[in-house]
């Protein structure tokens, strides 16, 4: 479920931009490496592999902005995404691209690569990111002889599990002392249930104990981070400004496009907790197509799992508001029904709750606020 969810406050694209160093000129200054997983089976069910929006996105934004492209994993050859929506605007683009489409079939090994020839590198996440990048032995070196070479290191989500173990020449760690984002701990212990538990490291500590400067926004919630030539991204909502920071770090302005569904329903949610609930409701109103109603609803539904206090409550009732006349889930009105009761409305959450069981009695999250609410 990572992807459409989690703690919904944060800086749309806080995008905390540190001077970047230009790429060093070098056969490679055009081209950039694309970093996957090569765990995955069976879309993720036996065993998870990439998250095939963060590559599509950043492969779209590399290749629109003149940028070459090469895609790798540890193995090399065929890799396989989790599942992912194929009719999705920038999934369906890529998968009618011959080239995309070859070289995720025939992806480079590690091994086989020269840092001299990328002008960055991008590492995808996903949950296989936790179990064969960090491993690599390969990747790390190649890792380092990038940035060492004046190159651009960047990763999303899963993908900073690559630069955990990463050390330059003179014995130092990359990412320490260095700013940097990822898949944070509290969106771990939401979403990383099945998995996690057999991950080596959760990416938060791991950047903590190494001595990274680890920055995060509420759940799932899209941030950026650079430093220098080293640029992160918290979780998949992350993935276009992340790939638009290596554009930008090579010394191109990226060309001017029209938001993707999620990143405009991000910076809609974003302006609601701004103040702006009139002008987002008739927005979203007048052109419900446009965003993405189900990824509301569940924005808030999931911070309100999470929201430690009033204002986080409030804030996480107000995006489930948002979506509740465009997604028709009783489990949004459960939702809507808790968030009252935390706030001492109980009236009107016993209201709503009784609507539900009426129509939906055996609804487990009805049944446990129910029980809640009875104590």
């Amino acid at each position: 479920m990572i992807h459409r969810l989690r703690r919904i406050l944060g800086v749309l694209l806080v995008c905390a931009l540190a001077p970047l160093q230009a790429v060093a000129a070098s056969p490679g200054q055009d081209r950039v490496l694309i970093i996957v997983s090569g765990e995955g089976r069976d879309q993720g069910k036996t065993r998870p592999g990439f998250e095939m929006d963060e590559l599509a996105q950043a492969w779209h934004v590399f290749r629109d902005n003149g940028l070459a492209v090469d895609i790798a994993s540890p193995r090399g050859g065929k890799v396989e995404a989790d599942r992912f929506d194929p009719e999705e605007p920038f999934n369906a683009r890529l998968l009618a691209d011959p080239e995309a489409v070859e070289k995720l079939a025939s992806t480079r090994a590690t091994s086989s690569l020269q840092a001299e020839d990328y002008a960055a590198v991008y590492v995808v996440g996903g949950k296989g990111a936790m179990f064969d990048l960090p491993e690599d032995q390969a990747l790390r070196s190649l890792l380092a002889g990038v940035y060492e070479r004046g190159g651009v290191v960047a990763a999303v989500c899963h993908g900073p599990a690559a630069l955990v173990d990463v050390r330059l020449q003179d014995g130092r760690l990359l990412v320490e002392g260095r700013r940097v984002t990822g898949f944070s701990n509290e969106e771990e212990s939401v979403f990383g249930k099945k998995w996690a538990k057999q991950f080596r490291f959760l990416i938060e500590d791991a950047m903590r104990e190494r001595g990274a400067l680890w920055e995060e926004a509420p759940l799932m919630m899209p941030k950026l981070v650079v430093d220098g030539r080293l640029i992160t991204g918290q979780n998949p909502y992350s993935s276009a400004a992340v790939a638009e920071a290596v554009v930008r770090a090579t010394g191109r302005t990226p060309v001017a496009r029209t938001p993707w569904r999620d990143e405009a329903t991000m910076a809609l949610v974003q302006r609601l907790l701004q103040g702006e609930d009139g002008s987002v409701r008739s927005e979203l109103a007048a052109d419900t197509a446009r965003f993405h109603p189900e990824l509301i609803g569940l924005l808030g539904y999931y911070q309100l799992q999470v929201a430690a206090g009033d204002d986080a409550v409030r804030d996480a009732l107000a995006i489930m508001q948002l979506a509740q006349s465009h997604m028709l889930a009783p489990q949004l009105e459960v939702g809507i029904a808790e968030a009252q009761w935390r706030l001492g409305d109980a009236g009107q959450a016993r209201q709503r709750l009784a609507k539900v069981l009426a129509t939906h009695p055996e609804l487990d999250e009805a049944r446990t606020l129910q029980a809640k609410m009875e104590q």
